[in-house]
């Protein structure tokens, strides 16, 4: 009986306006081994999320405790709100052979890779900054004061898209998500990650 081989970890970051949720939602439309980590968040529900499928939303101190307990894959603090990716949920999907996406910031990213080294990164940029500025500003629910701070925040993630082993420009997102695909299809059949099935045959 051939070994089962292990899920992929796939870090999917992404400056704001680069389309990330809109390319995940368009990939779980097809027919893909996929699942998507659900974080967990100590900011208020908005209206239309749900508990357990937007988020797991909790209290500052409960998420404080989970810290001390290593229930954390990663966590990061934005202002007043934690957000935090389960590391057991992960290990679990991953160990039935999921792939799991990991729709995290860049310095959430770069926590994943220390624990997980083999984990796929892929980074979605727009196609330039004049697509970008467009795509923030079309929100409608932009001030002049937060598009100056998400503008500045999204041309520092970019300078760090080099710590990635994959970048995926968002032209298209029907385009997009065939390019995530072809990605995870040749990942999952590195050497380095079939050898376990090639060995029961030998």
């Amino acid at each position: 009986m051939v070994s089962k081989n292990k899920g992929l970890i796939i870090v999917f970051s992404g400056p704001s306006g680069s389309g990330k949720d809109t390319v995940l939602a368009e990939l779980k439309k097809r027919d893909i081994n996929m699942q998507q980590s659900i974080s967990v968040t100590t900011r208020d529900m908005r209206e239309g999320e749900v508990d357990g499928v937007d988020y797991f939303f909790t209290d500052v101190e409960t998420f404080e405790k989970n810290i001390t307990e290593g229930y954390f894959l990663e966590y990061v603090k934005y202002g007043s709100n934690y957000y935090g990716t389960p590391k057991k949920r992960i290990e679990e999907l991953t160990d039935g052979g999921s792939n799991v996406f990991l729709k995290i910031e860049v310095e959430g990213a770069g926590n994943v890779r220390k624990v997980f080294p083999e984990c796929v990164s892929i980074f979605v940029i727009p196609p330039s900054m004049e697509e970008l500025e467009s795509r923030l500003k079309g929100r409608g629910t932009e001030t002049d004061e937060t598009f100056n701070k998400r503008f500045a925040t999204a041309k520092e993630e970019i300078k760090r898209a080099c710590e990635y082993d994959y970048i995926v420009v968002n032209d298209s997102v029907s385009l997009c998500a065939d390019k995530v695909c072809s990605i995870i299809e040749a990942e999952t059949h590195k050497f380095s990650r079939m050898k376990a099935l090639v060995d029961d045959m030998n």
